[in-house]
C-alpha cells in the first residue's frame, strides 16, 4: 500500500504561497503576456499551482526563464528544473509546489494548458 502523502506544515503551505507570490511577481515584472494560474492542490500531486504565461518572443521567453529560475533561487533557496531554454518556444520550470510554463503565443494556443488542466473551473489570475 503506498505511503499517504505528506501534510504540508503551516510553515510549509506559507512557503508555497511565497513561491507562488513571487513567480507572478516576477512574471508581471518581466510584462509577460495572459498570466494564468490553475490552482491543482486536492487535485494533482505534481503540485500546488501551475502558472502558464507567454511571451513575445523566444528571447522574451527565455529571459523570463532565466530571470525566475535565479530568483526562485536567491529568493526561497529552491533549486527549479528548466526544461526548453534552448528553443525557448515552450519552457517549463518545476520549482517543486509551483510548476511554470511559459511559451510564445503561437505554442500556447495549440497546446491549450489551461483547457486540459482547469478541472471545470475558471482559472484564477
Amino acid at each position: 500500500m503506498p505511503a499517504a502523502p505528506k501534510r504540508k506544515t503551516d510553515a510549509g503551505a506559507d512557503s508555497v504561497e511565497t513561491l507562488h507570490k513571487l513567480i507572478l511577481e516576477s512574471l508581471e515584472d518581466d510584462q509577460a503576456v495572459e498570466t494564468v494560474s490553475i490552482p491543482l492542490a486536492g487535485k494533482s500531486a505534481i503540485a500546488d499551482h501551475m502558472v502558464i504565461a507567454s511571451g513575445r518572443s523566444t528571447r522574451q521567453v527565455a529571459s523570463m526563464a532565466q530571470k525566475l529560475q535565479e530568483k526562485i533561487k536567491k529568493q526561497c533557496g529552491r533549486v527549479a528544473r528548466v526544461e526548453g531554454l534552448p528553443n525557448a518556444d515552450w519552457v517549463l520550470i518545476d520549482a517543486g509546489d509551483v510548476v511554470v510554463h511559459l511559451f510564445r503565443p503561437e505554442v500556447r494556443s495549440f497546446y491549450n494548458l489551461e483547457r486540459m488542466w482547469a478541472f471545470g473551473d475558471a482559472p484564477a489570475a
